[in-house]
């Protein structure tokens, strides 16, 4: 391994960070793996790698790693960029975890952020007494669509063609761009933590289209293509309305957002003239099978972690969210589970009291009004 070459640390096993890290090593890169629950690494550890596949040429092989460990100092140590690959629901509980071994000049970058994941995650370094001078980034969205398929080896459906990515503050978002230009050219400048937030598309996707199939999730314990078969002509119409909000929710915080369409368009290059149809034409959708149940991430992670922060800034900047409000009171009484109270709300942002301009300032400089 040549001495220039930059050293991952990847952290979480599950779908995502397994893909990842396989396909960061079969890149040629020095890749550690964490997680913290030994057994969910052992036979990765014991085989020292991860068998890769993937459909249409993509990348494919035995990946070899540097590390697996459940230690987070180990895991840390001598990283030049540290990939948090885990549901935005662990956020906090990683920055708890790292604050006290994070070194200077390191990158972390959450893969996907979700909806103020940088917001909450700098936060909480702040007030674990991290005074490493590190740099939080997020990404828009996951950069792959893949499933762990055995033990020790994962598959990646489709590696997704362009994924914005912003730094808090946004200033340091080229520096972390360059760092990470030899793995993954196809992320670009998100413009800042607010555009990335805001452009989370899988707090329209996920949630009401779990919801909307519940039965049949449940009848069938889903056996049944979750983007192809789950999206009807009237859920696309439910997820147009909640695109709407999200859009005008970013507005009233004077940025500008991609719709769903556009997004499914710059992501996979599908197309339509509605969102059912985009959604159909995506060949990167075929094949994913909705979830075996309803204590799934996309109910327990992405209603608080991305329908609840968005649904709290429409409501703290006047703009009407009763279509976000509607699903999350579905997601409450599903679970039988306070999502409001759980969520991502403007205090555990740090940015409770804030202006829309003194809100642009910090996402922009990183500086909070005294």
């Amino acid at each position: 391994m040549r001495s220039d070459v930059t050293r991952f640390t990847v952290v979480g096993a599950g779908h995502g960070g397994r893909a990842m890290a396989a396909h960061l090593a079969l890149k040629g890169f020095s890749v550690t793996l964490y997680n913290r629950t030994p057994v969910n690494i052992e036979a990765i550890r014991l085989r020292g790698g991860i068998d890769l596949e993937s459909y249409d040429g993509g990348p494919r092989g035995f990946a070899r790693l540097e590390r697996v460990t459940s230690d987070m100092a180990e895991a840390l140590e001598g990283a030049d960029v540290i990939m948090v690959v885990v549901p935005s629901s662990a956020h906090r509980d990683v920055a708890v975890a790292m604050a006290p071994h994070l070194k200077d000049d390191q990158i972390v970058v959450l893969n996907p952020g979700r909806t103020g994941g940088c917001l909450e995650f700098v936060k909480v370094l702040k007030d674990e007494g991290c005074t490493a001078q590190v740099t939080v980034a997020e990404t828009e969205t996951f950069i792959y669509a893949s499933r762990s398929v055995g033990p020790a080896q994962a598959r990646i459906f489709r590696i997704k063609e362009a994924v914005p990515l912003a730094a808090l503050p946004a200033f340091r978002t080229g520096a972390v761009l360059e760092a990470l230009a030899d793995a993954y050219p196809q992320f670009i400048d998100g413009k800042d933590v607010l555009h990335t937030s805001l452009n989370n598309m899988g707090a329209i996707f996920h949630p009401a289209l779990t919801i909307l199939n519940a039965g049949r999730i449940e009848s069938t314990r889903g056996e049944f293509q979750f983007y192809i078969d789950g999206v009807t002509p009237s859920v696309a119409r439910v997820l147009e309305v909640l695109d709407r909000e999200r859009i005008t929710v970013a507005a009233a915080l004077g940025i500008q957002v991609k719709s769903a369409i556009e997004w499914l368009r710059m992501a996979y290059d599908a197309r339509g003239s509605n969102l059912n149809e985009a959604i159909h034409a995506n060949p990167g959708y075929y094949g994913i099978k909705a979830p075996r149940t309803l204590e799934h991430r996309y109910i327990f992670e992405d209603v608080p972690m991305s329908l609840v922060p968005i649904a709290c800034l429409g409501e703290r900047y006047g703009v009407s969210v009763r279509g976000m409000q509607s699903i999350i009171q579905l997601a409450c009484i599903i679970h039988g589970t306070d999502y409001w109270r759980r969520g991502r709300t403007l205090d555990k942002l740090g940015i409770e009291n804030l202006s829309v301009t003194e809100l642009q300032h910090y996402v922009r400089e990183g500086e909070l009004p005294r």
